[in-house]
């Protein structure tokens, strides 16, 4: 009997455990933590792994001798002393440069590649975003294999499901991804159907400018399979207008971070990921 209650009360914790992690809310530092170092530097990813965030995203382009560095822009002109688009120059050129701060002054921060930082984050737990990726997706894929960091990497795109089986075939089934929504599009519920058909996406990212698709009110239907829902709460075009600076500057988080968490996000991307990750922990929804 003591043997029999004993078991009883350990699955019970590991079903409450369970639950309460099905609760907790994830944190994606958009750009890293551009607010204190300049966006998309190997900084900034090791700024927002240290304060706790979940995930870092970030942008990827390839240089003219074919290695992928981190950039959000097609030119390297708004984030850097230099001028051009990262094509132009080799791995060398590309590294004289330097990143600008929020402030547009330079720092003394390089362009870092994604090599770089793949293994500034090895081991951390800190997952990345491979945002704008889907043309390298095959060097993404080789490096992060050469850095035995491909369980921390996040792939993604706005391509239906047929159109990424078609173009990477040998990728589908050995890479984490996660489709991006546009819930404003009459076929997203299709979009959403035929992933979880063909794949088991870690993630879906649901984008929309009006707050008035179905699926943000029910989409149990995505995490009952055990995939997350992703909502970004940084630029109110993503989010309807629930966004960050509504949290923030206005000091209205009942239209903003409440709201994307009472539509079922169960990851949140944001430009303010040491405010949101102290919110979220004030109210037991962050590990």
């Amino acid at each position: 009997m003591k043997l029999r209650t004993c078991l009883l009360f350990a699955i019970a914790l590991v079903q409450f455990g369970a639950a309460e992690a099905q609760n907790k809310i994830m944190v994606t530092a958009h750009r890293g933590d551009w607010r204190n170092a300049p966006e998309n530097s190997l900084r900034a990813f090791q700024y927002a792994a240290d304060m706790g965030v979940d995930i870092v995203e970030l942008d990827l382009k390839k240089t003219k001798d074919g290695e992928i560095v981190i950039m959000h822009d097609a030119t390297i002109n708004r984030t850097t002393n230099g001028k051009g688009v990262p094509a132009d120059y080799t791995l060398d050129e590309i590294k004289v440069f330097r990143l600008k701060n929020g402030l547009g002054r330079v720092t003394n921060n390089p362009i870092p590649t994604l090599k770089e930082v793949m293994l500034a984050l090895k081991g951390s737990g800190v997952k990345v975003n491979l945002d704008k990726s889907y043309d390298v997706y095959p060097e993404a894929y080789a490096i992060l294999k050469e850095t035995g960091t491909l369980k921390q990497a996040i792939f993604k795109s706005e391509m239906p499901f047929d159109s990424l089986q078609h173009r990477y075939p040998q990728l589908v089934d050995r890479i984490i991804y996660m489709p991006v929504v546009n819930l404003d599009k009459p076929d997203a519920r299709k979009v959403i159907t035929d992933y979880l058909k063909g794949m088991k996406p870690y993630a879906f990212e649901l984008i929309f400018t009006k707050d008035t698709s179905a699926i943000l009110t029910d989409n149990k239907f995505i995490t009952k399979t055990g995939s997350k829902v992703w909502i970004n709460s940084l630029w109110a075009s993503l989010n309807g207008g629930h966004d960050d600076d509504t949290a923030v500057e206005d000091d209205n988080k009942e239209d903003s971070w409440d709201w994307i968490i009472n539509h079922g996000a169960t990851i949140i991307q944001t430009d303010r990921p040491k405010l949101l990750l102290e919110y979220l922990r004030k109210k037991q929804l962050h590990r």
